[in-house]
């Protein structure tokens, strides 16, 4: 994608001038992003969505047993008929790993990294349905798939702004707004991270929700240091050898967190290992018991492809790679692989192409590695055939 093309999504910006001047700084609401919108999906159909085990959803009531109750699904069918004529609200997260349509949508977001993508939420509202006030720690496209929503915006937060007692939900106590629009299908409204933002169903609307992974330095620094755990002897440990006599024994010397930092900074510092638990980190299935393969042999594979069979990405699947030295890493599903340079188109045709087939795939039939890598994307789950 030329990053200097407008694009009708960002309401004729390029992506350049919109990575420059709005994302992680200020809103932009795009007025027809997606002309003649259909969605893909109706609430009927979301509701069904919504009784699956393997589906994560949400109801929010703003006036049930308590004030914003919330209710966690999978939800019985009768669950709908029960609810009041007004102010609640379904969400269903993921969306886009269920229905094909909706992970089209996607394809549109393509200059961004697509390791940076989180889901596709989709919620339904009922007039006057609303999760409240709130923020979020990571960015956000809303895009209006059917019906009205109205957003108000409101003062940027951070983990002291005060929030209303809630078990469950992070509403704010206090909202000022700074800005307000009524959303119509096609619509589409970005928010940077810790924007408060207040969305109201005007009519029976579903709001399109593509959010975006974010890892806070708490989870980096914990689940990094973890990582990096499993590669250190336990003889790796702090030493003092230049240490001098001590005027005072129970004094920590300065000299001992130089020792220190120099440790830490000696194993974190390592940016192989770092991109290897990072690759990994970002690429981990939001639901991985849906990435899941089948025992496949080369030969079994290569047998399949010439009879037409198709392979494609599994959509609860995520996959990057990046580049160390002269070789290749690719990441599939929370796991990496050292390849050579030479699988470079290979690794992109993996990662980009619609489908994976005999055509687009002969001349690396001919690699051992090249084989030996897809096999075992198909016996991790992150590829399976088309017709399965």
């Amino acid at each position: 994608m030329n990053p200097d093309t407008p694009l009708q999504l960002l309401g004729g910006l390029t992506a350049r001038e919109f990575m420059r001047d709005y994302w992680q700084k200020k809103p932009l609401l795009v007025r027809q992003a997606f002309t003649d919108f259909e969605s893909p999906i109706d609430a009927d159909e979301l509701a069904g969505l919504a009784l699956e085990e393997e589906v994560e959803s949400r109801l929010v009531i703003e006036h049930g047993e308590r004030p914003w109750e919330l209710r966690r699904g999978p939800f019985e069918e009768d669950t709908f008929s029960t609810l009041p004529e007004r102010d609640w609200t379904l969400l269903v997260q993921a969306v886009d790993q269920f229905v094909p349509e909706v992970h089209e949508l996607l394809e549109h977001f393509r200059f961004l990294p697509s390791w940076r993508i989180d889901d596709v939420m989709i919620s339904f509202a009922a007039p006057g349905g609303s999760v409240g006030p709130h923020f979020d720690n990571y960015d956000v496209f809303l895009l209006q798939g059917q019906g009205k929503r109205n957003w108000k915006i409101g003062q940027m937060c951070d983990s002291d702004s005060p929030l209303l007692e809630h078990a469950d939900l992070r509403i704010l106590a206090e909202f000022e707004q700074s800005g307000e629009w009524t959303l119509e299908p096609g619509d589409m409204l970005y928010l940077p991270p810790r924007l408060a933002h207040y969305g109201i169903a005007e009519d029976d609307c579903l709001t399109y929700s593509v959010g975006f992974r974010a890892p806070s330095a708490a989870e980096v620094l914990t689940h990094f240091t973890d990582f990096l755990s499993q590669f250190l002897p336990d003889e790796e440990r702090y030493t003092d050898a230049d240490a001098q006599p001590v005027s005072d024994p129970h004094q920590i010397q300065h000299d001992a967190l130089g020792r220190l930092k120099n440790l830490l900074t000696e194993h974190m510092g390592d940016e192989r290992l770092l991109l290897t638990w990072f690759g990994q980190f970002m690429t981990e299935p939001r639901y991985p018991e849906l990435v899941s393969g089948e025992p496949l042999d080369e030969a079994e594979l290569i047998e399949s492809l010439a009879q037409g069979a198709i392979l494609i990405r599994n959509p609860s699947a995520r996959l990057a790679w990046s580049e160390v030295d002269d070789n290749l890493l690719l990441f599939a599903s929370g796991q990496s692989r050292l390849l050579p340079g030479e699988l470079r188109e290979l690794l992109k045709l993996i990662c980009a192409a619609d489908a994976l087939h005999i055509e687009n795939l002969e001349q690396w039939l001919e690699i051992d590695q090249g084989i030996t890598l897809i096999c075992e994307l198909v016996k991790q789950g992150s590829l399976g055939f088309a017709n399965e």
